[in-house]
């Protein structure tokens, strides 16, 4: 078999990156590695993943987010779609980053095998836009109940635009009643690792 490459492009907020992994197919269907840390590692993206994560929503216009985990748990992810179809997306909560409350969004798909790598210091949701649409993503550490936390998806100030057009959101009790940007204080400083 031929090397396998992935081709790894930054997005509009340089930290986002979209990963997209070669697919190799034949009469049989495709072959892909999701994900290779040695390569990765060669492509500037050196992170020690503990923890993979598994996500169902049984329902088109399921909203996920937008959540974080601070420090000292924060986690960078990987996130990809298993099944389905969804809209990722990331927000900058870096006090002082030139992007602060800035957002990005990458429709990730069965079907064009893409990954987004969601650093430590971003809120992250998405919405799916298919139902039994699965969502598999990689954290660089352990999920802390006590370092969760979550702002609005649809937060006036940041704006993002979810593409959902009128359509009913399926969200949870957490997600409803997460806090506005705007009564917000962001664990995370740009230019700090944690």
């Amino acid at each position: 078999m031929e090397a396998l490459l992935t081709l790894v492009t930054p997005t509009a907020l340089p930290d986002v990156l979209l990963v997209t992994p070669a697919r190799h197919g034949d009469h049989r269907g495709f072959f892909s590695e999701s994900w290779n840390r040695a390569r990765m590692a060669e492509a500037g993206i050196d992170i020690e993943f503990v923890q993979d994560n598994h996500s169902f929503s049984l329902q088109q216009g399921t909203l996920r987010g937008l959540h974080f985990q601070s420090p000292p748990h924060a986690q960078d992810k990987l996130v990809r779609c298993g099944r389905g179809r969804l809209f990722d997306v990331a927000v900058d909560i870096r006090r002082g980053s030139p992007t602060y409350g800035h957002w990005v969004g990458e429709e990730l798909s069965f079907e064009n095998g893409k990954q987004l790598l969601v650093p430590k210091g971003f809120l992250h949701g998405f919405v799916t836009l298919e139902p039994e649409t699965e969502i598999i993503y990689k954290c660089s550490d352990y999920y802390a109940p006590e370092c969760d936390g979550a702002v609005r998806f649809d937060d006036p100030d940041i704006g993002i635009d979810w593409g959902l057009e009128g359509a009913e959101v399926v969200l949870s009790a957490k997600d409803e009643a997460a806090p506005l940007f705007a009564d917000f204080t962001s664990p995370f400083t740009y230019g700090e690792t944690s």
